[in-house]
């Protein structure tokens, strides 16, 4: 019987592409919307500047967190090259290193977050009404990061084995328990903050004891014994190299939350950061379908590269770029059109009622583009191709819309916030488009 990877160099390349992207949009899709659901519980039964606190804590945890992205993303590259060329136990190795890694990360970050968290908190735009209950939902929420490190890790190697299906349900099940932990600790014991924070912690301990099933099961192909724990230079300074095009991404987003929210809470108050808050939500919801095509795309990119398909490779780079650039191209007329009551369904706050349409307008202006930046960098990842693809994935929230964001406000005020989003996102399609254009041509002709 064929193992799931196999099938990456044998299955049709538009089939193999949405057997691989639908499970993981549908995880998105769920994860998304527990974070949109549960914004909209802690709006509607905490308050508007619940949101804006929550907003300020999440790039923290999330960046901790993106280190077990980051390895499972970086060694997921290996592990699918490495299937690619049947080495079965190169691919173990580099599990095993993966999980030790990721837990002496996480944790000693953690560690210097809640040490740190007073400085940390309000650098974030935790300021004024906001700190208190910010600091609530990061002390809590810290605690469980480094099992959320593990569960990205995890979900990541699933995906790179070829397991779209679990890999799906992986993202599922915390989404669905977080929600109903919402319920219960928010509504009915109506904990406030603390029950929010204890809901999205007690939910990424549900996802752990799944992967951890699985991998302990008959449906993976990575059996890990005592040596794979052991770390091994040249496979941790892969995963490094590769993994740190997630972290860098994750780096700048974080940076970025930081700069925008400062920025948001100087020019318009705490019902400005309120406003980002929801738009932050809404790009993880709204993107759901083109960032699901991204992850389907890179085990197949790479188990195609390991094993010298060169055709293979260069149709999944068309299909995806045609399937995200459709998808990205609906949402952006669906936002458009919605925009003027998306804010209603978080709050019934009035300032940040009024604030939202033209924001969400903006910010989702060149939305349809979005796909090029995406599989460009996820591309070079995919081959093992550490520095452009971390150069690709720089280009726009670091080279083009974090300086955008030291310009524009100046002379706009808060519309130079929200006017940085879609040139730099115009800014970062041009110079992927440029890359990935040239780089496939080189790989055909080589």
């Amino acid at each position: 019987m064929k193992s799931g990877s196999a099938s990456f160099g044998s299955q049709p390349i538009p089939q193999l592409l949405i057997k691989q992207a639908v499970p993981a949009s549908i995880g998105i899709l769920v994860m998304s919307l527990n974070i949109l659901i549960d914004t909209i519980f802690v709006g509607q039964w905490i308050g508007a500047n619940a949101i804006a606190a929550i907003n300020v804590v999440l790039p923290v945890s999330f960046f901790i967190a993106a280190l077990g992205m980051a390895i499972g993303l970086g060694g997921g590259s290996i592990i699918s090259r490495s299937l690619g060329k049947n080495k079965l136990a190169k691919a173990t190795k580099t599990f095993g290193n993966q999980i030790v890694l990721t837990f002496t990360l996480t944790i000693s970050f953690v560690l210097f977050g809640l040490i740190f968290a007073d400085s940390i908190i309000p650098a974030f735009g935790g300021k004024g009404a906001l700190f208190e209950p910010a600091k609530i939902y990061y002390t809590i929420v810290l605690y469980g990061v480094p099992v959320l490190g593990y569960c990205m890790m995890g979900n990541n190697v699933i995906r790179a084995e070829g397991k779209p299906k679990n890999a799906m349900y992986a993202m599922m099940l915390p989404s669905i328990s977080n929600l109903i932990l919402d319920y219960v600790l928010i509504y009915i014991f109506d904990f406030g903050m603390q029950g929010a924070a204890w809901a999205t912690t007690l939910s990424y301990a549900v996802c752990a004891v799944y992967i951890l099933f699985f991998f302990n099961s008959k449906r993976s192909e990575l059996h890990l014994g005592l040596s794979d724990f052991k770390l091994d230079l040249s496979i941790t300074k892969e995963i490094g190299a590769l993994g740190s095009v997630t972290l860098a991404r994750q780096g700048v987003v974080s940076l970025s939350v930081l700069l925008v929210n400062n920025l948001l809470f100087g020019l318009g108050g705490e019902s400005a950061v309120a406003v980002y808050a929801i738009i932050s939500r809404l790009l993880m919801f709204s993107l759901f379908p083109v960032l699901g095509i991204t992850q389907g795309f890179i085990p197949i990119a790479g188990y195609n590269f390991g094993a010298n398909h060169k055709k293979r490779v260069e149709q999944v780079i068309r299909v995806a770029l045609l399937y995200a650039t459709g998808f990205a191209t609906l949402v952006f007329l669906m936002i458009n059109f919605f925009s003027s009551s998306i804010g209603g369904i978080f709050t019934s706050d009035p300032l940040v009622l009024e604030k939202s349409p033209a924001a969400i307008r903006w910010v989702f202006a060149a939305t349809p583009i979005v796909g090029i930046q995406l599989i460009g960098a996820a591309y070079y990842q995919a081959i093992g191709r550490a520095r452009p693809a971390l150069l690709l994935t720089l280009t726009r929230q670091g080279f083009f819309f974090i300086p955008l964001l030291y310009v524009f406000p100046r002379f706009l005020g808060i519309e130079g916030v929200w006017l940085a989003f879609p040139i730099a996102e115009f800014l970062a399609a041009v110079v992927s488009g440029g890359f990935l254009f040239y780089e496939l041509k080189r790989y055909m002709n080589s």
